[in-house]
């Protein structure tokens, strides 16, 4: 690199790097030292001459994003944060691993200024930076689609480091692979090859050739190694240095570069130990460290202050190219005012002038007592929205006609090259994505778009293979990021495929995700709402729609009651006169048996009240007055009905309350008879509607 330079301040860097490192794991009692130690060369090489960042305003724009993907190495990037000038200071460090810290033993989004997103299940860190170079080029094609590469506003690089963990996880192959085929060139992954995990050296789990792996996906492959032919050990950053230029002019692939490195080096009866990935050192060990680096070993936490104030130095670059990219968006703005609009509209996260008119438009077309599989209507809800809100983009798991995630016209996101008889427009800016039948990846990539643009994205898949998805899913919750997934063919309904593609137990499953939000819509006019709720909502979570397959009736009674009722999670659907004997909670599909059985419970004298449930988080975000005019705790007499496990009712149900669930995996038959043959019935709504009515009357 013509510009690079390597001084004696650097070095002590590095070094005051890796003992501060040894010390921050010490003083826990718990960690990953060794990577940390010999990364410290190649992170600190990175943040001072690689990543375009201003530590003075961690959320700018025009910054590149750098992704840890080994969550556990996490103090390789504290400590560049701290040497940088982010706000971490070094009794942050002292702090790490404990309680109430800034610097928990994985980086967490939201916590820590610099941290793009939350990394430590491995894998997920690299999968999800995919989806930040998709984020990134996509923005770009909706804001400055013309300028020369590398001269928008909209422009900039994702970094990352990530090591054999990462690789060995299924998830970074799914989504390297889509980056290969993607030509990503605004991505490269810096691969930490120690051959070190817990178990002791990789050879005995990890084989292949890694980087003939990443070739075969098509990313450019580079190698560099710090273990010298005779076997010495030099931290040749310089050399490192001018690989990383060469990558850096490959614009059309993804780039993956192989470090060798000796995991803690240099510490004494520590390097190269597989003991050194996830336990502290010892005090022996790292009083050895610091001897070897020149440091007291008697002091903790030393700090080298002239090469502190070196490494601070890059807060004045960060600067001065912050102050470049201004002048460059400026000119942006005042040569492209309808695209600045729209940028200052999504940066915002405000919805489009009109949204409510295409709903409304939307719903006026639909015709109560026609039968419509809400899978359907949610690709209508799709295609209506689409045309209002360009930041909206998706797709599926290769699913999607059945998920009717596509749409309509729509150019895939793909090299033009890449088209096909079957999708006959691709362009590098498309907005229809196609993920193949990869789940996981899926869902990390689109977790990447949100966190790295200011886009829109969605996912789909069957809801039976949301347990592939699920890691990523839970990452996004935890993150708390509105991704919204699609996953149709919701219940043993979906018939013939039999049991290995009927959810049973998954409702359970997935609502037991904190700060998740499950959606699950009877007809068309409640996935309308639930799509318009889902938007408006200020404190947006990671939300599922949960879809049928099969045609269900669209009800009279939601047309009226579903744009208030969705969105408070539970409402009255059918009320009775004065106080009801009995409450029939339902969801989804099985609401027109609910409204059914109330029928027949009304010839018989009883009074029934109907609640259409379509999202119990959303229900538990209202008030206890509200909850109490819903479900008033006088009624005693209840049942809840949903074609899946009965586990999330029973808080609802109360001492006298019977399910309508299914408790067993599913069957062979079609839809119709597999619901019949598993009691989701009215009939079967009204016999429970009964024996909860006598267990009342016995316990008066």
């Amino acid at each position: 690199m013509a510009d690079f330079t390597w001084s004696e301040l650097d070095e002590r860097a590095v070094k005051m790097a890796k003992v501060l490192s040894a010390d921050a794991v010490e003083k826990a009692g718990s960690g990953h030292p060794g990577s940390p130690i010999s990364l410290a060369p190649i992170a600190y090489a990175l943040y001072q001459h690689f990543i375009r960042h201003d530590p003075n305003d961690p959320d700018w724009v025009g910054r590149d994003r750098f992704i840890l993907s080994g969550g556990h190495a996490s103090l390789t990037q504290y400590v560049q944060l701290y040497f940088s000038g982010y706000g971490l200071t070094l009794d942050d460090l002292k702090r790490f691993r404990t309680a109430g810290t800034r610097t928990p033993g994985h980086p967490e989004y939201g916590l820590t200024p610099g941290i793009e997103m939350t990394t430590g299940p491995l894998g997920q860190g690299l999968a999800s930076a995919v989806g930040f170079a998709y984020g990134q080029r996509y923005e770009r094609g909706l804001l400055d689609p013309d300028a020369p590469e590398g001269q928008s506003p909209f422009d900039h690089k994702v970094w990352v480091i990530c090591g054999e963990g990462d690789v060995e996880e299924g998830v970074s192959s799914e989504a390297s692979s889509l980056a290969g085929d993607q030509r990503l060139g605004n991505l490269t992954v810096i691969f930490d090859a120690n051959h070190i995990q817990i178990e002791g050296d990789t050879r005995i789990s990890l084989g292949e050739d890694i980087l003939k792996r990443y070739q075969a996906y098509g990313w450019y492959t580079d190698e560099f190694s710090f273990i010298q032919p005779d076997g010495s050990y030099k931290e040749d950053v310089e050399g490192l240095a001018a690989v990383l230029e060469k990558a850096e002019q490959v614009t059309d692939r993804p780039k993956f570069i192989k470090v060798d490195t000796l995991m803690a080096w240099p510490t004494p009866g520590k390097t190269n130990d597989p003991s050194a990935h996830g336990s502290a050192l010892g005090a022996e060990a790292v009083a050895g460290l610091k001897k070897a680096l020149g440091y007291d070993p008697e002091q903790s936490f030393q700090v080298d202050e002239e090469a502190l104030a070196h490494a601070r130095e890059v807060a004045q670059r960060g600067l001065a190219a912050h102050k470049d990219w201004d002048e460059k968006y400026q000119a942006w703005r005042k040569a492209n005012p309808d695209k600045a609009d729209l940028y200052d509209r999504i940066h915002a996260g405000k919805l489009p002038e009109g949204f409510d008119k295409a709903l409304d438009d939307l719903e006026a077309g639909f015709e109560p007592g026609s039968k419509v599989a809400t899978r359907k209507a949610s690709g209508a809800v799709i295609n209506a929205l689409a045309p209002i809100m360009p930041e909206l983009w998706g797709g599926s798991a290769d699913l999607g006609g059945s998920n009717n995630t596509n749409i309509n016209g729509a150019v895939s996101f793909a090299p033009e090259a890449d088209k096909t008889v079957q999708w006959p427009k691709a362009s590098k800016y498309g907005r229809q994505l196609h993920f193949g039948v990869r789940e996981f990846g899926m869902g990390a990539i689109t977790n990447g778009i949100l966190l790295g643009s200011d886009t829109r994205p969605y996912n789909g898949t069957f809801f039976q293979f949301s347990d592939y998805e699920r890691p990523s899913v839970r990452l996004a919750a935890l993150m708390d990021i509105p991704n919204l997934y699609v996953w149709t063919h919701d219940s043993v309904a979906l018939g013939e495929d039999g049991p290995t593609h009927q959810p049973i137990e998954h409702l359970t499953a997935v609502r037991a995700i904190p700060q998740m939000e499950v959606v699950r819509p009877a007809d068309q006019y409640e996935t309308a709402e639930a799509y318009r709720a889902f938007f408006e909502k200020d404190n947006t979570h990671p939300t599922a729609m949960i879809l049928t397959r099969q045609g269900v009736p669209t009800l009279e009674e939601t047309k009226a009651k579903a744009r208030e009722g969705v969105r408070k999670g539970a409402y009255v659907l059918v009320d009775t006169e004065g106080q009801p004997d009995v409450l029939i909670m339902a969801s989804g599909s099985e609401v027109q048996h609910a409204v059914a059985a109330s029928k027949t419970l009304a010839e018989q004298g009883v009074k029934a009240r109907v609640i259409s449930v379509p999202s119990l988080e959303w229900f538990e975000e209202q008030d206890d007055d509200y909850k109490e005019a819903v479900l008033p705790a006088s009624v005693k007499a209840r049942v809840s009905v949903e074609a899946g496990l009965a586990t999330p009712w029973y808080k609802y149900l109360g001492s006298y309350g019977k399910p309508v669930s299914i408790e067993q995996f599913g069957l062979q038959g079609s839809g119709d008879e597999n619901m019949r043959d598993l009691g989701i019935t009215a009939d079967h709504v009204v016999e429970a509607a009964q024996a909860s009515l006598e267990e009342v009357r016995r316990a008066r």
